[in-house]
């Protein structure tokens, strides 16, 4: 597996799962309908679980585009990658948040909220106030980005998996996703990776559902940008502290 196709397949893998608990927990008429947010917080946590240890060995397993540009921050990546590897993230998830709609196709028939429809695929605020969704989504990247960092410290370190530890270290990164979730994931639904939003959005904006509506661009560029912003702190401070 090159370091494209591990980075494509483990964000595939990422956003399918992830955005497949939040349609078995909120459209109608499924299994694990009203589940509430313990599981979503905990599907997407394995769902970082499952990306990481397909793409960890191959590529690092970023699967995010601000842990990728964090880590050429921080000089622990290529600048030169940064592109393509972001570009794989997109697809991934593109990929995934497509084959979540097919799975549930018949789920998203019978939801006749619109907004819940989004849901599935793209954050939102609990309460829109930009300023303060923007300082969210820069806060729990930070906190991502920053302790991922220290998961990487040199005595931990195997080579090509900057979380550490081999498959292992998808584990850490895990608890620390749910534990980013269950803390500071009420404000905006915590995207604190820019492909998780912007790819699934793009789906759900190019899809013929019944009952559809829009895609709330406007708001789209907070879970593209806090991220980047939290994350771009994160390695600088981190660099500081070394210093």
């Amino acid at each position: 597996m090159t370091e494209f196709s591990a980075e494509l397949t483990g964000t595939f893998i990422l956003i399918l799962l992830g955005t497949g608990v939040v349609a078995n927990t909120i459209l109608k008429g499924t299994k694990g309908n009203n589940g509430g947010w313990i599981v979503i917080t905990t599907g997407w946590a394995l769902a970082v679980f499952a990306g990481v240890v397909i793409a960890g060995p191959y590529s690092g397993a970023h699967l995010n585009p601000a842990v990728t540009v964090a880590l050429a921050i921080a000089g622990k990546f290529a600048w030169s990658k940064v592109g393509l590897f972001i570009l794989a993230q997109c697809i991934g998830a593109i990929l995934g948040a497509f084959v979540t709609w097919l799975l549930y196709k018949d789920h998203f028939d019978a939801t006749d909220d619109p907004g819940v429809q989004l849901a599935v695929f793209s954050t939102g605020p609990a309460i829109r106030n930009i300023v303060f969704n923007l300082l969210s989504e820069a806060i729990g990247t930070f906190v991502l980005v920053f302790v991922i960092f220290y998961f990487t410290s040199p005595e931990i370190t195997v080579q090509k998996t900057p979380i550490g530890m081999g498959s292992l270290g998808a584990l850490p990164v895990t608890l620390l996703v749910w534990a980013i979730g269950l803390s500071l994931g009420g404000t905006t639904g915590y995207a604190i990776n820019p492909a998780r939003d912007l790819g699934p959005r793009i789906v759900h904006t190019l899809l013929p559902m019944r009952h559809k509506g829009a895609s709330d661009w406007r708001y789209a560029w907070v879970p593209i940008t806090g991220p980047f912003i939290g994350a771009g702190i994160a390695a600088l401070l981190y660099m500081g502290l070394k210093i």
